[in-house]
């Protein structure tokens, strides 16, 4: 039988994550060097909006069936995605708007997080793994 290794994966992803910081800098401030321009584009933020909302949508899918069944986690994710939409909508007003978006997201992962580590029963160890952060 293998055994996982975990120092070893320990040690592998910190230095995936130390690569990612050193060089990630390094590539968005190049970008426009190659005529790419990721600040105020309009795709991009569009792009990243439904990102932002598939990941957490997965997330929230899997606390809701798996384990605590309210819809609360969703009306907060759904508040802080239509204030992201918002943002672009009225985008002379998006530093009003922006952090209440963000507020609302998190407070619905910390809320299904939460949700998911009081309910009792039987698989309460993949609860960890509703929430990406």
């Amino acid at each position: 039988m293998n055994r996982i290794n975990w120092d070893a994966w320990g040690v592998a992803t910190s230095l995936a994550c130390a690569i990612h910081c050193a060089i990630l800098p390094l590539l968005l401030t190049s970008l426009p060097v190659f005529g790419i321009n990721i600040i105020e584009n309009e795709p991009f933020e569009y792009f990243m909006i439904f990102l932002a909302f598939a990941i957490g949508s997965y997330s929230l899918w899997h606390g809701f069936k798996k384990h605590h069944h309210s819809l609360m986690p969703w009306a907060l994710f759904a508040a802080g995605i239509i204030l992201l939409i918002a943002k672009q909508v009225w985008h002379n007003y998006q530093f009003w708007i922006l952090p209440f978006a963000v507020i609302f997201i998190i407070a619905a992962h910390l809320l299904n997080y939460r949700f998911c580590r009081v309910h009792n029963h039987a698989h309460a160890d993949d609860c960890d793994h509703s929430t990406p952060v």
